[in-house]
């Protein structure tokens, strides 16, 4: 055989392998990240925006209220510095960032005033988690993810000093008094938490397993290095559980139960929490898109955030968010008690709005009523 015909046997057997790869690995996670899909907007024949809200990444409906709260930034910074997307220039970003409040019957907007909160490196939010107080219900713990600039080394090669910050503010008021702030080696890229009433421990998410580098793109192919970390005002903090996928957003339900998105994946993970506070998974629900942020209503649903065209968020509106749009989804999970429950499908997952000339980096939105917690995204 011929020096030729073994190139040409070995380019075969290299292209078989790139094929099988991109058909295997690739092409799912293209395709769920949006690649040829026709977006069919539903359910926002109803919506209002909010333009003085903008940049907020978590909103967090008190359901008994009504009143909507609001993790936000500026657009300007936001393609200069957002950790979690790599983006690592300090002296783009915002320092004044701040919570926010929105009564979608008055239509009025409150920013809250930090009270002892004296940080020279300041705020920059991610995500949040808003909890009424064991002892007072009219007493709120805010909970914040708080991406801060390293003491020192360029950011791009040590990541953010990323922290946990926990406030106290009351129904109807425009302040939060600061707490405390919790940082430990284990919150090591945080991005979403849910606390808890008494205002002393709280879970969070980290996305990745290494706070920057091109190691971090192998987690899209399903390297699973995310977490879930518990922490607790006196006893530290310890992992909840390890080796998850794409974790993003968490919430808790009145019950007990954990969901956690995973973002990449596109799936909703149900945890369960144990007398230790760590967590074990008990199933997996499926999606078709990459999804962020979760919330659990009165009734029990699970609302999550979704991206019908992910590529266009990461690579373009993360880049561009004032004049790129990216298309948004509602999800709606539930228990299924339909007949083909019996059949195996244990949840039910509905589509029940879609976005395509709003999104949630612009402004803050909600819709129809009898839809309250769809003005999460």
């Amino acid at each position: 055989m011929g020096v030729g015909r073994i190139l040409l046997n070995i380019l075969v057997v290299l292209a078989a392998i790139a094929g099988g790869f991109y058909q295997l690995r690739l092409k799912p996670i293209l395709v769920k990240f949006g690649q040829g899909r026709v977006i069919d907007p539903r359910g926002n024949t109803d919506c209002t925006t909010v333009p003085e809200l903008k940049a907020c990444e978590k909103l967090v409906l008190h359901q008994p209220s009504g009143v909507v709260y609001l993790a936000c930034s500026t657009q300007e910074s936001r393609p200069h510095w957002l950790p979690n997307a790599q983006r690592f220039n300090a002296t783009g970003a915002s320092r004044t960032d701040y919570v926010a409040t929105y009564n979608p019957q008055s239509g009025k907007v409150t920013k809250l005033k930090t009270v002892n909160f004296n940080s020279p490196r300041g705020l920059s939010l991610h995500g949040m988690d808003v909890v009424a107080s064991s002892s007072n219900p009219s007493e709120l713990w805010v909970y914040l993810v708080n991406h801060r600039e390293p003491l020192s080394g360029d950011p791009k090669v040590v990541g953010a000093d990323s922290s946990v910050e926990v406030f106290k503010t009351t129904l109807g008021g425009s302040t939060m008094e600061y707490v405390r702030t919790v940082e430990d080696p284990l919150v090591l890229t945080p991005n979403d938490l849910t606390g808890t009433p008494d205002g002393k421990a709280f879970w969070v998410t980290n996305d990745y397993g290494v706070k920057t580098g091109l190691i971090r793109d192998l987690d899209l192919l399903g390297r699973a290095t995310t977490s879930v970390v518990y922490c607790h005002e006196t006893e530290g903090c310890k992992y909840a559980i390890q080796n998850m996928h794409g974790n993003n957003g968490i919430a808790q339900a009145p019950n007990g139960t954990f969901y956690v998105v995973n973002s990449i994946g596109g799936q909703l993970t149900v945890l369960e929490k144990q007398a230790d506070n760590t967590l074990v998974i008990t199933d997996v629900i499926e999606s078709d898109r990459s999804m962020d942020n979760a919330s659990v209503d009165s009734e029990g649903h699970v609302w999550v955030a979704g991206f019908p065209k992910a590529l266009v968020l990461v690579y373009e509106h993360f880049a561009n968010p004032t004049k790129v749009a990216s298309p948004s989804t509602a999800f709606r999970f539930s228990i299924n008690t339909g007949p083909n429950s019996f059949y195996g499908q244990k949840f039910k997952v509905d589509r029940m709005l879609i976005l395509v000339s709003t999104h949630r980096e612009e402004s803050a939105l909600h819709a129809r009523p009898r839809y309250p917690t769809i003005s999460y995204l």
